[in-house]
């Protein structure tokens, strides 16, 4: 058997070895996502849930009265983005999907969509309005959209360091990844911020001398 021959049958005979020992396997979302210093499932859970927790609690997103909310007076919040300003591709909108959601669920806040979805609802009144085909008793019309109180908006940032491989650490890399969320509540009406706060998360991994 030819060199080539041999070399192609090991790496066949690996390929097959490793096949057989790879696994897939259901795991609780919620557990700890622990695989690098990259961002991660716990890391959105946890920023999300702490945002959330605190927008509840905050005295001054209570309620709010204004013309055309009768006795309706929880919060109506448009929920803005996420400015992604670390160094990962991350699609923030997983955050802003969570917070949403969760803030929903507390009874305490009411959303109305932002730029996303206009041109879709655009279609639609329009189609109602103007293909003979719905009820005119039933068609939807322009300017009856609720007014925003608020707007939810905020950032996130990371920094990066790496300290490379030395005799004095045995060969291992270190990889240090500090993430910074800001999220903040701002008044459409007045300007004012009426909430801001900050979580602050640092996570470490050490490489061995074999990792990459």
């Amino acid at each position: 058997m030819k060199t080539s021959n041999i070399t192609t049958a090991l790496i066949l005979s690996f390929g097959l070895f490793a096949a057989a020992c790879s696994s897939t396997g259901y795991k609780n979302a919620q557990d700890p996502e622990t695989l690098n210093a990259d961002w991660g499932s716990t890391d959105l859970q946890a920023f999300s849930q702490h945002m959330v927790d605190s927008l509840i609690e905050a005295p001054a997103l209570g309620y709010l009265a204004g013309p055309g909310k009768g006795d309706d007076l929880r919060i109506i919040a448009v929920m803005g983005g996420v400015e992604n300003r670390t160094d990962e591709h991350i699609d923030t909108s997983g955050i802003t999907d969570s917070v949403r959601a969760s803030l929903l669920q507390s009874g305490k806040f009411r959303f109305v969509g932002g730029q996303a979805g206009q041109d879709e609802v655009g279609e639609q009144v329009r189609f109602q309005q103007g293909s003979g085909r719905v009820n005119p008793e039933m068609a939807k019309a322009f300017g009856k959209q609720l007014g925003a109180d608020v707007v939810v908006y905020g950032a996130l940032r990371s920094i990066s360091k790496t300290k490379g491989r030395s005799l004095e650490n045995l060969g291992t890399k270190t990889k240090d990844r500090y993430y910074q969320f800001v999220l903040s509540c701002i008044n459409v009406e007045s300007g004012e911020i009426l909430w801001s706060n900050e979580e602050e998360l640092r996570k470490t991994q050490v490489i061995s001398l074999f990792g990459s």
